[in-house]
């Protein structure tokens, strides 16, 4: 099966979706996070556990790279080499732009349903989110028209499934990727993949 990659905002709810289809399809979950905390025990950091990001060695490890676009880069490179093999669900800001591949999801959500969503996730409020929220689109928006010359939540072209989130449950937005999904080609009856005699 080739690779499916979802795509979307901060908190659109990209890795509870992923999960899902990961779980549904029988597939391995790859983020960008995983790829972090490769390259971290590569460099001999203790990154392990989901917590990890929060520790000072976690902080410290995001700080010394903060603003590297080669870092950025790398990361990228491994997601790639993970979607060319297929069989994955993999959540990247800038996959989709980058790989010739792959079936390539966005969820698209509001500023206003996003932050409800975030503020729920990490215990703080809508408003406090709403702010995080708009830095972060900003941002995101900024580093990866360096990088890359993408325009992030604007270009939709590369996506050829787009689902809406604001106000869905994550098993049902899951559930409208998974009935999107092109279909494994049939053999058709009688071929056993072996040439007959001539």
């Amino acid at each position: 099966m080739k690779a499916i990659i979802l795509c979307g905002s901060p908190a659109v709810g990209k890795t509870t979706v992923a999960k899902i289809l990961a779980s549904k399809l029988k597939l391995k979950l790859v983020g960008g996070g995983d790829i972090l905390k490769e390259i971290a025990l590569e460099e001999g950091y203790n990154a392990v556990g989901d917590d990890w990001w929060d520790t000072k060695e976690g902080m410290k490890f995001m700080e010394e790279r903060a603003g590297s676009p080669e870092f950025d880069r790398e990361v990228d490179r491994r997601l790639l080499a993970r979607a060319e093999k297929g069989d994955v669900v993999i959540t990247s800001y800038t996959l989709p732009w980058l790989a010739k591949d792959g079936v390539k999801v966005w969820l698209a959500g509001n500023k206003k349903s996003r932050a409800e969503r975030m503020a729920k996730r990490d215990s703080s409020s809508p408003e406090e989110c709403a702010k995080v929220i708009e830095d972060r689109d900003r941002e995101n928006f900024a580093l990866y028209k360096k990088l890359y010359g993408i325009r992030f939540g604007k270009d939709l072209a590369p996506f050829s499934i787009i689902v809406g989130t604001d106000g869905v449950p994550a098993a049902e937005v899951a559930g409208a990727v998974l009935k999107q999904l092109p279909r494994p080609a049939k053999k058709p009856k009688g071929a056993s993949g072996r040439r007959r005699p001539t």
